[in-house]
């Protein structure tokens, strides 16, 4: 359970179409301490990730269309923190979670997108990197990583107002302290300046859509399903199999597709079927 009431994490296993159990609860959380200087990711102009950028994805009945570039991105609304429970986990990126680092989870910015968050409750700022999805609650904006939430002052309210703006990535490595708190404003980063966010954005992905009807252990099992869909009609269904042996696992996907409208008109044939669950994957 986490303080700001995260009802899902990460959406990294949504990549791997698998989606962690939902948990709720508002409660502010104790944390150990961060020890010493923490440093953030260091980047001086970082690529598109290939993981976590699909062009939308549906998370507890909501869809969410990330966004094609961060450019001039400047909101105000609730942020709230993620800690020790998922400590050591896969982010949307494919990088751990290290809730020492100045990171943070976004439903809609491009991973990675470096930004600046102010609590507007006591004007302190940190710079983090955006690395993950979530969170998946209508009234949250930002996600952040227990060394940011520690820096805002926020840990113990679980949850605080803030504005999140777009930067560049920092032109240094900075060093941050996880436990600073300054009673004046001040930003928690190293670097003497950020980069331009007027620097040209991110060469677009080259994954494709497909949509996912089920995954198997069995290969057997995958292979009925494709005969059951070829026999609904349903063009090229394939198996894709990923791992060896007793850990592979045997995916039915159909396309590639062109949009959100395709795959919703996908999925209702597929429900019209008998077989719901149709999820959104990307891929070479």
């Amino acid at each position: 359970m986490t303080p700001g009431g995260r009802p899902q994490r990460t959406y990294g296993a949504l990549l791997s179409m698998v989606f962690l159990t939902a948990c709720a609860g508002n409660g502010p959380q104790r944390e150990p301490q961060a020890s010493g200087t923490e440093r953030t990711p260091p980047a001086t102009s970082e690529p598109r990730s290939g993981r976590g950028n699909p062009p939308f994805y549906d998370v507890l009945g909501k869809r969410y269309h990330v966004l094609p570039t961060s450019a001039g991105y400047r909101q105000r609304g609730v942020a709230s923190w993620y800690g020790r429970d998922f400590h050591g986990l896969s982010t949307s990126s494919g990088e751990t979670y290290d809730m020492h680092a100045m990171t943070a989870a976004h439903t809609t910015l491009p991973i990675p997108t470096w930004v600046e968050v102010t609590n507007l409750s006591n004007g302190k700022n940190v710079v983090v990197k955006v690395n993950d999805r979530g969170p998946f609650v209508d009234n949250r904006l930002i996600d952040l990583s227990f060394a940011a939430a520690t820096a805002l002052d926020m840990v113990q309210s679980g949850t605080t107002r803030v504005e999140v703006r777009a930067i560049g990535a920092p032109v240094a490595t900075p060093q941050v302290t996880a436990a600073a708190t300054q009673s004046a404003p001040t930003t928690v980063m190293g670097a003497s300046r950020p980069v331009s966010s007027s620097a040209p954005a991110p060469p677009a992905t080259t994954e494709r859509m497909f949509v996912q009807v089920g995954a198997f252990s069995e290969r057997d099992n995958a292979t009925r399903l494709v005969q059951r869909l070829r026999a609904s009609g349903f063009v090229d269904p394939v198996v894709v199999t990923d791992g060896e042996g007793s850990r592979a696992l045997h995916r039915v996907r159909l396309g590639p597709i062109r949009d959100s409208q395709e795959f919703d008109e996908l999925s209702a044939r597929l429900r019209d079927i008998g077989v719901p669950g149709a999820r959104l994957v990307v891929g070479p």
